[in-house]
Parts: C-alpha cells; sequence; structure tokens
C-alpha cells in the first residue's frame, strides 16, 4: 500500500537548511499494522504529513496504492485524505459546539452523503467503539479515552484503507491508553491497515512490526519477536 522511496524533506531555518527526513526507504504492506517510533526531532511528523499527503518530499518518490502521489492534482489528493486515508490525532479535533455524532459526520458531509444515511453509518461507527450511549454528548462531557474513541469513529467513518495514528494514546493515562491500543489491535483484525507515529517505546512494543527513526534516518525495522 504504501513505498517510500529514497525520501528527503528540507526546512530552512533563518540561514539554515535543515534536513528532516534523510533518503527514507520502506514499504507497509496492506493490512499491516505498523508503528513509527522516534524522539522529538527525529522526522516522524514530518514522515507522517507525507505520508498522509499532507505536505510533498522533496526528493525520492511516495506510491499509495502502486501509484506515485506526485501524478495526483490537489484536488485529487484532497478526496484522498478525505476517503482512503482516516487520521487520528493526539489532540482530538472535535468541535466543541458539536455532538460526538455530528463531529464523526464531518467527513460525509463533504462527500455530498444525504443526511439519513450519514446518520445510519456514524451510528454504527459510534456503536463500534463502544459509544453507542454517548452520541448526543458533546467533548466537554466525554472522557479524554471517550473523546479519542470519537476521533477514531471519525477517521473510519469513510472506511479508508489507511489509517494514521500520530500519538493516539499522547493525552491519556495507561489504563485508557491502553483501552484506545485494543480498539487499534481490533481494526487492524478486521482488515484496517494502520501506521501508528509515538516516540513511547512501550506502545511500539505493541504492533507487529516498528520503524525506528533517528535524525531523519531508518535506523531499524523489525517485526515480530524481534521487534519487541
Amino acid at each position: 500500500m504504501i513505498e517510500m522511496r529514497g525520501i528527503c524533506k528540507d526546512y530552512q531555518m533563518g540561514d539554515n537548511v535543515v534536513r528532516a527526513l534523510d533518503h527514507i526507504d520502506f514499504a507497509v504492506a496492506d493490512r499491516e499494522f505498523v508503528s513509527i517510533i522516534g524522539p522529538s526531532g527525529s522526522g516522524k511528523s514530518t514522515l507522517m504529513n507525507i505520508i498522509g499527503c499532507l505536505d510533498l518530499a522533496d526528493e525520492g518518490a511516495y506510491l499509495l496504492d502502486g501509484q506515485e502521489i506526485t501524478e495526483y492534482t490537489e484536488n485529487e489528493l484532497a478526496a484522498i485524505r478525505n476517503r482512503k486515508i482516516g487520521f487520528i490525532f493526539q489532540q482530538f479535533n472535535l468541535l466543541p459546539r458539536m455532538t460526538a455524532q455530528e463531529n464523526v459526520e464531518l467527513p460525509l458531509i463533504y462527500t455530498g452523503m444525504r443526511a439519513g444515511k450519514r446518520h445510519r453509518i456514524s451510528e454504527e461507527v459510534l456503536e463500534r467503539v463502544g459509544l453507542a450511549d454517548r452520541m448526543d454528548h458533546r467533548p466537554t462531557e466525554l472522557s479524554g479515552g471517550q473523546q479519542q474513541r470519537v476521533a477514531i469513529a471519525r477517521a473510519l467513518v469513510t472506511r479508508p484503507s489507511l489509517l494514521l495514528a500520530d500519538e493516539p494514546t499522547g493525552n491519556l493515562d495507561s489504563k485508557t491508553g491502553q483501552e484506545i491500543l485494543q480498539i487499534l489491535r481490533e481494526l487492524h483484525r478486521a482488515g484496517n491497515t494502520i501506521v501508528l507515529i509515538t516516540h513511547d517505546t512501550a506502545v511500539a512494543g505493541q504492533t507487529p512490526r516498528h520503524i525506528r527513526l533517528h535524525d531523519g534516518r531508518v535506523v531499524h525495522d523489525a517485526q515480530g519477536e524481534e521487534a519487541m
């Protein structure tokens, strides 16, 4: 599904050029569950933005489902972000005046889907993450873990083939964080491809494969017992 070939990304910092990603090479197969781990400044966020089609590399090639990203127009990239990729963020990014169900329905509104169908699908995904009894609650009426469940439901509502989770347990206590990881494992078993960005080795150790970044380079890529 994802193929990175020699990906480089530079940023101008005053008079200096900082290389955030330095010839990144790796691939993620359909239905894999992979964590990308590294300390602050290792290039994780930059890499996530490129995987999520939020930014483009300066050098190298990124193929998503076999097609080079630079071949898409801006409108096509926007459609990919809305339909093919589900984003889960550390800060939840929920709209405070909307209910859980209304937040989940937002991506479907952008597709032009009729209200009745939106309501049905949003109810289904909220039930899937265990929030059938919280659909009419606003974010301030929900715990941190419940808000993250709403964010996961919103990411799932367009039935994306790829889920990108950026520090999804970063703002949660350890017990709630484990509950969120369990949901991600269940989604993986159901057939979703998941790329999880984290700085936490304990979180990364719970995925079947992890890719470690340091100074913008892949320094370790392992699966199974070696990944642990």
